[in-house]
This record gives structure tokens, sequence and C-alpha cells, in this order.
């Protein structure tokens, strides 16, 4: 049985992009898979800093353009949809079905990314939207002069408070802890941030608000006191989840829910790889990301031309 294509992407993320172009380079029938736009958690980081060839740094979602056209002027074919299901996935056909239509290939690689995880408190999902969000590059804007809350304490936290200072009146951290577990650089700047404050040993109970956020119940874990907080936003980095659910009953997840993969990016499925923050082991780096998806993407032409 002849198949729609060579390879099938999941995900146009910096991972999935650098994929299709090092398969479509080498002349494989390439098509990426994709629910919402080109970049992946590149449309949802403002400043890159870190990732070689920009000394000045780079706008995310900038970069992630420039991605897409290198990838596509070299032919892949982007379409838009979600993936729902794989069927026959060990066998030399495989079909990707998605909400439009299936898709038949030899080989698939699986570039879905993460998403951000939720608190889980009360208030969080009617609010959301409404002054609770998971992405301070897409919502920041609306909150211009404002003061504002940022939960967590890791990497993306600090770098997304960043921004904000640049927006908003203040940036308020809650963190559960009483030291941070972001990049010292990355502290270091936020402690010399005059609009950026503190809420050690802290943890949000409850959002509150009648038609928008206005103010959250938070809890002293040292004192188990409680209070209301008044913020006009709060932006939610608490950790972050693979966005491999569906895949759960045909490859090996560990016990994160991340693709278990060999270090040529092969999973267990013969022709199936995983690259990106969606396989076991990613330290969630761009750079590291772009590097899974050739390193995926040499694997799977070797695989096709044996």
């Amino acid at each position: 049985m002849e198949s729609d294509y060579d390879v099938v992407i999941l995900g146009a993320g910096a991972a999935g992009l650098a994929a299709g172009l090092y398969t479509t380079r080498a002349m494989l029938r390439t098509i990426i898979l994709e629910q919402l736009g080109p970049g992946g958690q590149l449309l949802v980081t403002d400043e890159i800093d870190n990732y070689p060839g920009f000394p000045e740094g780079i706008k995310g979602q900038e970069l992630a353009m420039r991605m897409e056209q290198q990838t596509t002027r070299f032919g892949a074919e982007i379409e838009y949809t979600e993936v729902v299901d794989v069927e026959n996935i060990s066998g030399p056909v495989k079909t990707v079905k998605t909400d439009d239509r299936d898709f038949t290939t030899k080989a698939i690689i699986i570039a879905t990314g993460g998403s951000h995880n939720k608190l889980g408190v009360s208030g969080e999902d009617a609010l959301a939207g409404r002054g609770v969000s998971y992405c301070a590059v897409c919502d920041g804007n609306f909150f211009r002069g404002q003061d504002v809350v940022v939960v967590g304490g890791g990497d993306a936290a600090m770098d997304e408070g960043h921004y904000l200072s640049g927006i908003v009146n203040s940036v308020t951290f809650i963190h559960r802890r009483d030291e941070l577990r972001a990049a010292k650089v990355l502290q270091e700047r936020a402690f010399n941030n005059d609009k950026i404050k503190f809420l050690w040993s802290t943890v949000v109970e409850e959002f509150r608000g009648d038609q928008a956020l206005d103010r959250a119940l938070v809890k002293d874990l040292k004192t188990e006191k409680t209070y209301e907080y008044p913020m006009a936003a709060a932006f939610i980095y608490v950790g972050f989840h693979p966005n491999t659910e569906y895949l759960s009953d045909l490859l090996v997840l560990d016990s994160g829910g991340h693709v278990c993969t060999d270090i040529h990016m092969r999973t267990a499925v013969p022709k199936v790889y995983a690259c990106g923050d969606a396989r076991a082991e990613s330290t969630r780096q761009l750079g590291a990301a772009v590097g899974d998806g050739i390193t995926a993407a040499l694997a799977c032409f070797h695989d096709l031309s044996t």
C-alpha cells in the first residue's frame, strides 16, 4: 500500500520544524500537522538570549517565523488540524487521524511539545481568560500599568515576570518555597528589578472576582495565615507536561508522560520517533529541541533508506 507521505511530523514547534527542514532536504515527502501555529513555546516567549547565532537576542515569534519560512522553503507542508489518534502504528503504513482527515505515512516524528500545568485551585478555570493566564507574552498588554502576580519560581516564571515588568506597574511573585529554582542569572535580574517583589513560602488557595479576577486567597505556609491579596491578573508557571495523552496506549511513556527514545530519537516502534519536550530526558531548551529534531530526521532518513 502506497502512503500519502514518507514522514508525518506531529507538531510545528522548534523540534518539529527542524525535523521537517532535514526530512524535506533529504527528499522525503513531509507534512507537519500543527494544532495552533508554528513555533510552539517560541510563540509565548518574549526574548531569547541563549540561542547560538543571535548575540543580541531575538524575539520568540520572529524566530518561529524564520524557522517556518526556512522549512517550507524546502518543500515541507504544514496543515493546521488536531491529531486525535494514530492507527496501525507498528505497520509499514501508519495512519494519523485528525479532526479533518486521515494521513497515511511510512514514518512518524512526534514533536508535540507540552503545555503549562494548572494550579488546580478554585476559581482558576472560571476566571481563565479573565485575569488568569498562562502566557505573559499573549496577555500582558491587557494589564498595562496595573499590579499583577506571577505564580512560580522557575526559569519560565522569571522570564515572564521580567517581560511583564516592562508593561505593568508591579509584579509580585508568589512562590511556595523560600528560595527560587530559576537559574542564578535570572534570579539576580529579578532581585535587581525595582518593580518586582516576592511573597515567599506562600500558595494561592483560590482566585476570586465577579466578572474578572481582582484578588486571590493566599496562605502563608509558615504561619498558616490566610488573607486576600489584590491583583489585576495572575500568570501561572508551575510546571509543564508533554502533549502525549493520545499516545499512552501506543508507545512506552515515562511516569511523566514523556515518550521514551534511544539517543537517535527512535521509540520502541519501528519508524516512530520522538523529539523535543515530548520525549523523556528532554532538557526543555530551544537548542536541544532543534538538535533532537535534526537527530530524529536523520534517523528517519536512514531507516527509510535501508
